[in-house]
């Protein structure tokens, strides 16, 4: 039962997710120009534009490899003393993030950038919590729509995100703004939201036994992911694909500096607009797709479609042409991710929900942690290489899926 002054637990969700991918969204337009240019003192001046996009690929890795660790730690915490208690212990660590974060550029420290992406990782397991207060709320045959919300949120965020993060980046717009001046924000909006968790998010599941808690989980989870029969081809799949499009995420920044001498605030406006048709996908689309076809169909189509139009965005000679290939790429990942979250929570019983999404979370951060390694070099030769590299680990990820995964009937 509702408790009385409290929103709607599915509405609670969203907006919590919102907040939280907003922050996120907000970072997009600084990270980059921040290392890659040489204009921000960041990194020494005579540092070579190689050892810069090595730099990149390394603070780029950080948030997902701590991520790994973390997100599966904290997903069994969820189902051993509820959601609520250890989301809001995951968005201290947040907030934490994103002041070091802001200090590291105030100040100009370097290595303090590895610790405020460290941090945040390491207790960045909010989207695996929410997932699982999701599933706890929701039915079998409505948990695609549903897990649409949260990418209906992630769309939102960055339509707002980027642009926020363009503009709170720009001097032009205000002589006292700086790129630490986004972070800031994003640290009063995270203290926003915890405190909003505290006052309006519902505990959605009771506690009770859970697995045990080890700073190997992710490698355990990761271990035994692969040893289940029913699971396997779907978490490969979820591998291949976050694998892919973390080239795609974190690189196609670099792409648009190179090719079109983007700024920040160019950066964020595609962004935003890219997060525009994201939100359009999974709020409106998903939701009218989902009920006439099944999770593991949609997949067919939207990983391949992915792979596709990754590959078409090296193509147009001029930067507006990028503003009619997007949407493609929008509309394929805001179909792929909540129809891929689907049939994992599906095929988990309740009491795991908050363990086994967890574990998804553990796969994609060890997914989201070699890209940006492999692209920090591959970008020195070719700056198109991290894209077609996407593109064909995608193309990887839908033949798995077309060929190898056997829909099981919903319960």
């Amino acid at each position: 039962m509702q408790d009385k002054g409290r929103l709607n637990p599915t509405l609670a969700v969203f907006i919590t997710i919102f907040i939280d991918l907003l922050g996120i969204g907000i970072i997009i337009p600084v990270f980059a120009p921040l290392i890659i240019e040489n204009k921000h003192g960041m990194m020494p001046a005579a540092m070579s534009e190689a050892t810069r996009n090595f730099f990149y690929g390394i603070l780029t890795a950080t948030y997902p490899f701590f991520q790994f660790f973390g997100a599966p730690i904290l997903g069994t915490l969820a189902d051993k003393y509820g959601r609520k208690k250890i989301l809001q212990f995951s968005l201290f660590g947040t907030l934490v993030g994103y002041v070091l974060f802001a200090l590291s550029i105030q100040f100009s420290i370097f290595w303090l950038l590895f610790l405020a992406r460290a941090i945040p990782g390491f207790m960045g397991g909010n989207i695996s919590i929410v997932t699982a207060a999701l599933a706890d709320i929701s039915k079998p045959e409505e948990r695609a729509k549903n897990f649409g919300l949260i990418g209906m949120a992630f769309g939102l965020g960055f339509i707002l995100g980027p642009f926020l993060g363009g503009v709170l980046s720009s001097s032009d717009v205000c002589r006292f703004f700086d790129y630490s001046t986004p972070l800031w924000f994003t640290a009063l909006l995270t203290t926003i939201n915890i405190y909003y968790v505290k006052k309006q998010f519902p505990e959605t599941f009771k506690p009770g036994a859970a697995g045990e808690v080890s700073l190997f989980t992710g490698i355990n989870n990761v271990r035994r992911a692969f040893g289940m029969v029913n699971m396997r081809v779907i978490l490969l799949t979820i591998f291949l694909q976050s694998f892919a499009f973390s080239f795609f995420m974190q690189f196609n920044q670099v792409f648009l500096i190179k090719k079109f001498r983007f700024d920040e605030k160019q950066i964020g406006l595609l962004f935003g607009y890219i997060g525009l048709w994201i939100a359009f996908t999974q709020g409106v689309i998903i939701r009218r797709i989902a009920n006439r076809f099944a999770p593991h169909q949609i997949l067919r189509v939207s990983l391949f479609g992915l792979a596709v139009t990754i590959l078409i965005i090296l193509l147009p000679p001029e930067p507006w042409m990028l503003y009619l290939i997007n949407p493609f790429i929008a509309i394929f990942q805001g179909l792929t991710q909540p129809n891929q979250t689907s049939i994992v929570s599906t095929l988990t019983p309740p009491e795991n929900q908050g363990e086994i999404l967890g574990m998804q979370q553990s796969i994609a951060s060890l997914a989201f942690t070699f890209p940006p390694l492999i692209a920090g070099v591959l970008v020195s030769f070719d700056f198109r290489l991290p894209l077609i590299a996407s593109a064909f680990i995608m193309l990887l990820a839908w033949m798995n899926f077309f060929f190898r995964y056997k829909a099981k009937p919903q319960t």
